[in-house]
This record gives structure tokens, C-alpha cells and sequence, in this order.
């Protein structure tokens, strides 16, 4: 990376401060604010997982341009969001409680004013009185430096599971 440790130091702790942020940002519900920490040109991509014999491993997961749980750009996930303040919104009407948990945050490659960037997440959602849902699984995104602010410019999650227990998918990774 061509780093000092003092710098790959500062640069980590800088990009977990950013998704601890981030993820207050959702938990709180400030959507408006979310979509503010992402670039104009995001990818938000969540591939279907299935389960494959060991030799096969390699395509577990749908790949891009085929069938996903999301594909979606700035225009869709800003379509998204206003639909949380419409209270014909069923999915969000009483809002879900959610705890987003940011964890083993690695940074792989640094490019100019992008980094890729992979963590692990666990996304905790309870809904009305007993719902409850748990994802888990991985983020692999683009961080890009802009005007001196961290951006999300792609984010793929790859989530641990096969089949999706809950009744809806409404949740921001």
C-alpha cells in the first residue's frame, strides 16, 4: 500500500469511524443523511446466495448482471428511501428497530482517491411486536475520497444465508 504504519493506522481508524458513523446514520433512521455519504455513481448490489457442492463454490452467488436480491444505483436507493416516509409503506409502518454491527474492516487495495474495502456485518431488525430478523455476512466496497470526505461509491453484501427468513427485504446494508 505504500503506507507508514502511523498512516495505514490513521487510515483505519478513519474508515471505521466512518461506518460506525454510517451505521448510527441508519439505526437512527436519518436516511436523508445516508444517501448524502454516498457518490452519484453508487452500485448498491446484493447477489442471491445458493448452495453449491464444494466444486462449485465458485458460483454461489449470482453474478452481476443476473438475477440479485438488490441492483440498485443513487435514483433507486433515494426511490427507496422517500417510500420510509409514506405511511402506506407496510414494510416500515411502524418502522423497524435496527442495529447495524461493523466488524473486521479491511482495507485491500488503495487507488488514487479509492480504497476497496472489505468488513463483516450483522444486521439485527425487530419489527412490531415479535419479528425479528438477523443478516450476516460481508461488505465489499468502494470508499472514495471526496472533497476531502469519505463516500461509498460501490457496496456489494454477501450474505451468509440461502434462504431469507423475513417478511420483507426494506433494510439499508
Amino acid at each position: 500500500m505504500g503506507l507508514t504504519i502511523a498512516e495505514r493506522m490513521e487510515l483505519q481508524f478513519e474508515i471505521e469511524q466512518f461506518y460506525y458513523e454510517e451505521a448510527a446514520t441508519l439505526d437512527e433512521r436519518r436516511y436523508s443523511e445516508w444517501l448524502e455519504l454516498l457518490t452519484d455513481d453508487i452500485h448498491y448490489w446484493m447477489p442471491i446466495r445458493r448452495t453449491r457442492l464444494m466444486e462449485e463454490t465458485d458460483q454461489e452467488f449470482t453474478a452481476p448482471g443476473a438475477m440479485a436480491l438488490f441492483d440498485d444505483n443513487k435514483d433507486l436507493l433515494e426511490k427507496r428511501v422517500m417510500k420510509f416516509g409514506v405511511e402506506v409503506s407496510w414494510a416500515e409502518n411502524p418502522p423497524s428497530r435496527t442495529r447495524h454491527i461493523v466488524t473486521n474492516v479491511r482495507v485491500l487495495e488503495i487507488s488514487g482517491d479509492e480504497m476497496s474495502i472489505e468488513a463483516n456485518i450483522h444486521l439485527y431488525r425487530t419489527r412490531l411486536d415479535s419479528e425479528e430478523t438477523s443478516w450476516i455476512g460481508r461488505r465489499l466496497d468502494v470508499l472514495r475520497r471526496v472533497d476531502g470526505s469519505l463516500r461509498i461509491a460501490k457496496r456489494h453484501i454477501f450474505l451468509e444465508q440461502t434462504v431469507l427468513l423475513s417478511t420483507n427485504l426494506s433494510s439499508l446494508f
